[in-house]
């Protein structure tokens, strides 16, 4: 395996995405709306909305307390284990961020969904950085199987039936979690 070669890669798709991120900002400066004009109103929002999804919303709307209990969950397992595994914590307000609700051409129904889907979509990519360092810390080898969309420490773990200085290249994988804390 060339680790070199796959740090390189991996080096740069994250410059690709610190790319990306400052060409949204800055494409997010040019972008105008009439809010007035762009705004549904709520009532023929509702009124024209599609029975089926009005159906669905309790459904829906009943994965907030799974969701509240695993935010719980997850907050109090790294504040005690984190620190005694010396593992920074995650920032859980760099994951679930709340401001679509402040775009005036949306109306009440829609900023309440916006509200719904930054919490559940940011508590998700939350309780994955917690994890994934987590695995860093205590599992950091990769399966023997193609595993679709992986967090972004995956590729630096070590391969499947690999175990030639094992305990080595474990504890430089648990050593660079430390080194983040410091950075």
């Amino acid at each position: 395996m060339n680790v070199e070669k796959i740090n390189e890669l991996l080096d740069r798709i994250e410059r690709a995405e610190n790319e990306l991120y400052a060409e949204l900002g800055r494409d997010a400066e040019t972008i105008k709306c009439d809010f007035l004009k762009e705004r549904i109103p709520l009532w023929r929002y509702i009124r024209e909305g599609n029975p089926r999804y009005a159906l669905s919303s309790p459904v829906i709307y009943a994965m907030i307390l799974p969701a509240v209990v695993m935010d719980l969950s997850v907050t109090v397992y790294q504040a005690i284990c984190f620190p005694l595994y010396d593992i920074p914590k995650v920032d859980r307000s760099e994951f679930i961020v709340f401001d679509r609700h402040r775009l005036e051409y949306l109306n009440a129904l829609q900023k309440l969904n916006c509200l719904y889907c930054a919490y559940f979509n940011g508590l998700i990519a939350y309780v994955r950085e917690i994890a994934s360092k987590t695995e860093q810390f205590w599992c950091p080898i990769r399966h023997a199987e193609k595993v679709r969309g992986v967090h972004k420490r995956y590729w630096r773990f070590l391969r499947y039936g690999d175990g030639k200085d094992l305990k080595k290249r474990w504890m430089k994988l648990r050593n660079a979690l430390k080194e983040e804390k410091e950075a």
